[in-house]
């Protein structure tokens, strides 16, 4: 399934970029599909539920172009959909690999792990976008674009429950520096962008109160400022990337006081910090 909104007609000038956008159906996906759109970006987006996809891409600003399309991120005609849609659109600047799963809900001691459900974390967290990544690279050197990876603290600590996700988070995470070191024209990011309310990190606590968590629209500016500083390749924490003085700040650093990451240098190297998994 493929829908093509266009609010304005004649859509946006041939120039606008191209962001592809996975896992965009809700949670951080969507919040970065709309922030995108926002900015004047055409979107390509895919979920597994076509219709939580529309729903999610409703009112996208006047003028915003998006295809969006239902369908499994570890389907290879899937992804090939992706890239077609994202040529016709005039080509990927952006790739957003945020589509993941969890795993069991209660997560499982590494003790207890079922060996599918790990093969399965590894297969739409680590194969499916690194695959993803190999159909567009050309396009996205030859737009001088950029691959940005959503990654967790659970790739680098040790969080019992965690072992399935974070294993598989901290392979992809070792893959994308890799690339990075391999690609001269295209940016290479990952991203950590802290513990969010959403509904992965409802299925990680199940039963548990998680409101007081901020929402994944909090960190937007955090994005924003990385895609459109086009900072160089590397690891980054969200809370380190908040602009200076906002408001939502407090929230992306998991409560810390807003003042603490104002000054903070992004953070390149792994930074290994609190309790939050995203």
């Amino acid at each position: 399934m493929t829908d093509i909104q266009d609010a304005n007609g004649p859509g946006t000038p041939r120039a606008a970029r191209v962001a592809v956008v996975t896992g965009a159906s809700r949670g951080l996906g969507r919040a970065l599909a709309r922030a995108l759109a926002e900015d004047g970006y055409r979107l390509v987006v895919d979920a597994r539920n076509g219709d939580a996809l529309r729903a999610a891409m409703a009112g996208l600003p006047a003028g915003a172009v998006v295809s969006a399309l239902a369908g499994d991120i570890t389907d290879p005609a899937h992804r090939g959909d992706l890239s077609r849609a994202a040529d016709t659109l005039g080509g990927p600047d952006l790739l957003i690999n945020n589509a993941g799963t969890l795993g069991p809900s209660p997560l499982p001691a590494i003790a207890d792990s079922p060996l599918d459900e790990l093969r399965t974390a590894f297969e739409v967290n680590v194969l499916a976008p690194i695959a993803l990544t190999q159909l567009l690279l050309p396009a996205l050197r030859e737009r001088g674009g950029a691959v940005l990876s959503i990654t967790s603290d659970a790739a680098v600590e040790a969080y019992a429950g965690w072992g399935g996700y974070g294993a598989a988070k901290a392979a992809l995470e070792q893959a994308c520096n890799v690339l990075a070191a391999e690609e001269v024209a295209v940016r290479v990011w990952r991203v950590d962008p802290g513990d969010l309310r959403t509904r992965m990190h409802q299925d990680a606590f199940p039963g548990e109160d998680i409101s007081d968590r901020p929402l994944p629209e909090s960190v937007v500016p955090a994005f924003r400022r990385l895609i459109s500083e086009r900072m160089p390749s590397g690891r980054y924490r969200a809370a380190d990337l908040m602009p200076a003085g906002d408001h939502n700040a407090d929230q992306a650093a998991g409560g810390q006081a807003a003042g603490d990451h104002a000054a903070a240098a992004p953070a390149i190297e792994p930074v290994l910090g609190g309790p939050g998994r995203s």
